[in-house]
């Protein structure tokens, strides 16, 4: 701990630094407003494939490809090593099969359709799909050969009623992955092998946002009332917008960077609020031992004294976090690089904003020693009345 006599005089950059907090704000509201959050496809919906070539992979050729194959702003990236690629798009990888089998199936009759793609009922273990088709025969569907079986493995056609069912050993979305597949190796020469293939409704994707949303409000609505509880209301009013400020300046990185926002962001910037918090809290405790215990002093001496004396405490504390935080961002894979990359900038503001943006608001609303004495006990106040 720093010597009383080597107090350092944060408060006497407050305002400057609140200039630079209000412009850092500034930034990143308008950016949000105006650019958005790039939401991954856990929000918004869609598919996404990941593929080892046996060779490093032509990130330009393979979205020429993607390009061609007219998927929904199609997105390539090295996952991991460089020959490893991970292909995302807000289309679900069913589409494109289900766009060339209604091609196909215009040149066998005007009237065909796929009228239904359901799930394989539970005694048809071999299928995962069936695909029921409107005006077209059978025997047409049979001798049109529309069902190549190394895409789609194994097949059973039948007629129910007036129309035909064809039920599928591989899922639209492999079939997809293996069309794709087929037209990289074309391009690149490469040999490609299928990694993972998953797909995200767009109505799940909704609910994660909203709930995600509101678990965001809900966490700061808690901070106050148990800051408020534990000292008094006006340390909830500077640790709750010390909190929004690390939230939005993150998401404003994201936007202003045009990053990834998906679920692991979102959980970092919920774990931003609890280190946040965590660092403000002790602080004010200091803040709230100091003014019970120096008899004299302004606010703004009582502050700067408690945060020299945690300051080795929030650097250590910080340092060490950031220091696995920076390991996890370049050796941890692209599955976390979001989630690492967020908490690093969280815990960067956070560490700033416990000192002058909390800190900063104590001082404003001008905080006193009489704020934070117990109001006296009803049996005290009549025992003085009592000549």
């Amino acid at each position: 701990m720093l010597p009383e006599s080597k107090v350092i005089n944060f408060m006497g950059w407050r305002k400057t630094c609140a200039t630079i907090s209000l412009v850092l704000l500034l930034a990143s509201i308008v950016s949000l407003a105006t650019r958005g959050l790039e939401f991954g496809l856990d929000f918004t919906g869609g598919s996404q494939v990941e593929l080892g070539f046996d060779r490093p992979a032509d990130l330009s050729t393979i979205r020429s490809v993607l390009g061609e194959q007219g998927l929904e702003n199609p997105v390539a990236i090295l996952f991991g090593s460089d020959s490893e690629v991970l292909i995302r798009t807000q289309d679900a990888l069913s589409d494109g099969v289900l766009e060339q089998l209604e091609e196909d199936l215009a040149s066998l009759s005007d009237n065909a359709t796929i009228a239904e793609v359901r799930n394989a009922a539970s005694d048809q273990t071999q299928f995962s799909q069936v695909l029921v088709f409107n005006g077209v025969s059978e025997s047409a569907l049979r001798s049109a050969e529309l069902f190549d079986p190394r895409y789609y493995g194994r097949t059973q056609i039948a007629t129910e009623g007036e129309a035909v069912t064809v039920a599928v050993e591989n899922a639209l979305d492999n079939v997809y992955s293996r069309f794709l597949i087929d037209a990289l190796e074309e391009a690149t020469g490469a040999s490609i092998n299928l990694r993972r293939s998953e797909f995200v409704g767009p109505q799940v994707g909704e609910e994660l946002r909203d709930q995600g949303g509101l678990g965001m409000l809900f966490a700061l609505a808690v901070v106050m009332i148990y800051v408020a509880i534990r000292f008094q209301y006006k340390f909830s009013v500077g640790a709750v917008l010390a909190l929004i400020h690390d939230v939005i300046i993150v998401l404003g990185v994201f936007s202003l960077l045009r990053l990834d926002f998906d679920l692991t962001v979102l959980a970092a910037v919920l774990a931003v609020i609890g280190y946040s918090l965590n660092d403000t809290i002790v602080v004010f405790d200091r803040v709230r031992e100091n003014f019970r215990k120096m008899r004299r002093g302004t606010t703004n001496e009582v502050i700067n004294t408690s945060l020299t004396q945690t300051l080795e405490r929030t650097l250590l504390t910080s340092l060490t976090t950031l220091l696995v935080l920076v390991v996890l961002y370049f050796f941890g894979g692209e599955l976390i690089s979001g989630f690492a990359f967020a908490l690093i900038v969280g815990v960067v503001v956070g560490t700033y904003s416990s000192i002058y943006v909390s800190a900063n608001i104590l001082a404003a609303m001008h905080l006193t020693k009489e704020d934070l004495m117990s109001p006296p006990k009803e049996g005290e106040e009549q025992e003085e009345l009592v000549p």
